[in-house]
């Protein structure tokens, strides 16, 4: 499949204010400046201190098909947010959607007082209808960024764009030209109809099935008694080992700077320059795996913080993540950057190219992976608990091994004494569908579907940061939050409590200096987001890598070391939006 035939130049007509129109296609599609195709560089005006951002229903087209977005200040994504480290600034969001329709915007991964970080109801009331609100902060830090609302389903409909601050003693590394990439997942049904399905049916949007044929081929492969275990083991669970992704390219269209892959965004270079390239997940349920085929990539930034340079061929971010790549393109030649979902449903691309209306050939979608139990510890049935799905009782012989309690033996790259604290649940909860007894560490992996083709893949293991650590290696206290969920009824939550059941926050300790234990209990990868502190992950590294936001995999554990600054409440969720808004969030109080 090579989309890259039939594409002809593009003349992009200029025109005055935010806003720029492509003409000559099927389409016509506003979007900010920034995001044009075929600028020879989309960060060319310096930082401002004072920006006014409005939000306001707008038409959306891709593809010749016309939808309704929530946009700030007329696009999608909304306009570039260009601070500096440093800087005091203020930044006016007016409300202009129907009577009823509140908005806001967090700004993600920002060091703000909590009465500045925009989340309604937990440390604001949010921007009512013909209001505006004056966020005031003084900026702490610089890097890649972006910012969102936290309204309903505002960033499902393209409330979203990226912010980037310029470090106050300059930039710690060269290059000649600057381009964010912002990916997301548009789709034309309204996101309360989409939440709808799901929550009926679990696998509505997955028509990546496995078949009768699958099965005689395992069976063949594996062995017939191993392939009917296997089986067994996932119709245990109500799950599948292809439910990779709740919401697909079934309804999505997977965007590059606000254009589809047939738009084939574009970014200019010359031969022999070093093109940085800021990559923001602005995705509301979508997992992406980037390469540039032909072109290596160095990694350079994590959540916007510099690590030490990690070259790679493939890098999976997940929702709400942020990378920075340097790529030296040496060859006069079009490059497609390429970003498939992580269930292989669908993908979008840009291309890198000397000149504007050329185009790359586009790889064809890699089969779809599928999950097994050994991956993440559960070969054997002693290593799990399945919990009361409300329909069928487990093995009463499971669960008596089961439930003995014992901790099970430590894997010395997870750090502490003990590990995390082993978690028992009510059988009688029907949000917890099964508990992962032993879980493993899964840093130095890449992720389900990578790692096979012989290319380089970033692991959390790669990350090794180059920011000084300012905080204590004495560790105050351990904590462990437990990841949980039942597909079968689409309950997402935290320590088997959706966010409603929760009889108070989280507590943290004013400075203290936290271990946090994640232990993912489902069979899904979720992008876990705290506000207001930075968690530093404990990968082994010297220097532990700073990170707003860490994609949890199935069946595994990690731990970050936290020091809470500023006091307040603060918002910490999976950044798979149907999944917090399914229960999969808590507040965490700082006092």
């Amino acid at each position: 499949m090579d989309h890259a035939q039939g594409f002809s130049r593009r003349k992009i007509l200029k025109a005055g204010g935010a806003a720029i129109f492509l003409a000559g296609m099927p389409f016509s599609v506003p979007l900010p400046a920034w995001a044009v195709s075929g600028r020879p560089d989309l960060i060319p005006t310096g930082p401002r201190n004072r920006y006014d951002l409005v939000f306001k229903y707008a038409p959306f087209f891709v593809d010749g098909r016309e939808g309704r977005a929530t946009a700030i200040n007329g696009t999608v994504p909304g306009p570039l947010i260009h601070l500096r480290e440093g800087d005091d600034v203020k930044l006016n969001v007016t409300n202009l959607l129907m009577d009823t329709e509140h908005a806001s915007i967090h700004w993600h991964g920002i060091l703000v007082p909590f009465r500045m970080d925009g989340v309604p109801g937990v440390n604001f009331d949010g921007i009512q209808p013909g209001e505006t609100y004056e966020y005031r902060y003084r900026v702490k830090q610089a890097g890649t960024y972006w910012y969102h609302s936290h309204s309903a389903f505002q960033e499902q409909t393209g409330s979203y764009g990226p912010l980037i601050i310029d470090p106050k003693d300059g930039e710690p590394f060269e290059y000649d030209r600057d381009y964010p990439i912002v990916l997301s997942d548009w789709s034309f049904e309204d996101p309360d109809a989409i939440f709808r399905h799901i929550n009926l049916e679990g696998h509505y949007y997955n028509f990546q099935r496995r078949t009768i044929w699958e099965f005689f081929e395992d069976a063949r492969e594996r062995g017939l008694a191993a392939t009917v275990k296997d089986r067994m083991a996932w119709g245990r669970m109500r799950m599948s080992p292809v439910d990779l992704l709740d919401v697909t390219a079934y309804t999505y269209t997977y965007l590059m700077n606000g254009h589809s892959p047939d738009m084939n965004w574009t970014a200019l270079f010359n031969p022999g320059e070093t093109i940085r390239l800021r990559f923001i997940n602005a995705s509301t349920m979508t997992n992406f795996d980037v390469r540039i085929p032909g072109m290596d990539m160095e990694v350079v930034m994590a959540d916007g913080k510099t690590v030490r340079p990690v070259p790679v061929h493939e890098f999976r971010i997940g929702v709400a993540e942020t990378y920075d790549v340097l790529v030296r393109p040496r060859q006069d030649r079009p490059f497609t950057i390429f970003a498939e979902s992580l269930d292989r449903s669908g993908y979008t691309r840009g291309t890198l190219s000397p000149e504007p209306g050329l185009a790359a050939p586009v790889p064809q979608l890699r089969p779809r992976p599928e999950r097994r139990l050994e991956d993440i510890g559960m070969g054997g049935m002693d290593k799990t608990f399945f919990g009361m799905s409300g329909k069928k009782k487990m093995d009463h012989g499971e669960m008596q091994h089961s439930n003995k309690g014992q901790r099970p033996s430590h894997d010395p790259r997870i750090p502490g004494p003990n590990g995390p604290t082993p978690f028992k649940p009510e059988k009688s909860n029907t949000n917890v569908a099964m508990v992962i007894m032993n879980p493993k560490y899964r840093l130095d992996e890449p992720g389900i579907g990578l790692g096979d083709d012989g290319w380089r893949v970033l692991t959390y293991d790669d990350l090794i940061s180059t920011e000084p650590q300012k905080y204590s290696d004495i560790v105050d206290r351990e904590m462990t939050v437990n990841i949980t969920a039942n597909m079968e009824r689409y309950m997402f939550s935290f320590d088997g409590k959706k966010f409603s059941e929760h009889p108070g926050p989280y507590l943290f300790r004013h400075n203290e200096r936290l271990r946090l234990f994640l232990v993912n209990h489902t069979m899904m990868e979720h992008p876990i987001h705290l506000h207001g502190m930075w968690m530093q992950l404990e990968n082994g590294a010297e220097k532990l890598p700073f990170k707003h936001t860490i994609l949890t995999k199935p069946g595994g554990v990690l731990s970050v070391l936290i020091t809470p600054i500023e006091k307040g409440d603060w918002a910490f969720h999976c950044h798979l939006l149907y999944h917090m808004e399914a229960g999969m969030a808590q507040v965490v109080r700082v006092a």
